[in-house]
């Protein structure tokens, strides 16, 4: 499973792109109205940065202004997967997309059936919205092993991206599921590294070499 960042602050990109384990970056239109007013000169960044996937939301709602927004989306960088809503207008644009050879990225999805019409128009990555089902009492990575099992039975070839992550659980068991991207915020990265058990062991390895090398010292 691939690990995304779901952020478009380019500086919280660059300090886990060089831990070496960023697959590709989610964006859209609110994370990138935090940032800047120049919507370009961000994307151009991220894009710049990592070499993965970067997902560029589109922002017109009728599928003729979404294909050539997507279009003009697409053209900043090899690496740019243009990303649509699922509404009618947003799989109209995204088929015409994928006709042309352009990566889409079918957002805001919230049931297996709005799954099997993504892959069925070729979407390069759908992305079922975890934790905002959790907000209104429903399953969330439920609604993702469904996704996973029924994209396994028909041999669907979109990737199953887990988004609205939350927490590390939530990564961890995105995982179990099948996913084959986990796309999170900054802050849960972080404490993927985290364990207490990992500090308390660096301090005792780093305490004894302390004392080994005050003996070694004191003893030349």
């Amino acid at each position: 499973m691939k690990l995304f960042l779901d952020t478009a602050n380019i500086e919280e990109i660059r300090e886990i792109n060089a831990w070496g384990v960023l697959g590709g970056v989610t964006t859209n239109p609110s994370l990138v109205a935090k940032e800047s007013d120049d919507p370009d000169r961000v994307w151009g960044e991220i894009l710049s940065e990592v070499d993965g996937p970067i997902s560029l939301e589109t922002t017109e709602l009728e599928a003729d202004a979404m294909y050539e927004q997507g279009v003009g989306l697409a053209r900043m960088a090899a690496n740019a997967v243009v990303k649509v809503p699922m509404t009618p207008d947003g799989l109209a644009a995204g088929k015409r997309l994928v006709d042309d050879d352009i990566p889409i990225n079918v957002t805001l999805v919230f049931s297996p059936a709005q799954a099997i019409l993504a892959a069925e128009i070729g979407a390069y990555i759908v992305s079922p919205f975890l934790g905002r089902l959790d907000d209104v009492a429903s399953d969330g990575m439920d609604l993702l092993r469904r996704i996973c099992d029924i994209y396994q039975v028909q041999g669907y070839e979109t990737n199953v991206l887990a988004a609205s992550l939350r927490h590390p659980m939530h990564v961890v068991e995105a995982a179990l599921a099948g996913a084959d991207i986990a796309t999170m915020p900054y802050a849960v990265f972080k404490q993927l590294v985290r364990h207490p058990l990992t500090d308390i062991g660096l301090e005792k390895f780093l305490q004894d070499w302390g004392a080994l090398q005050k003996e070694l010292k004191e003893g030349a």
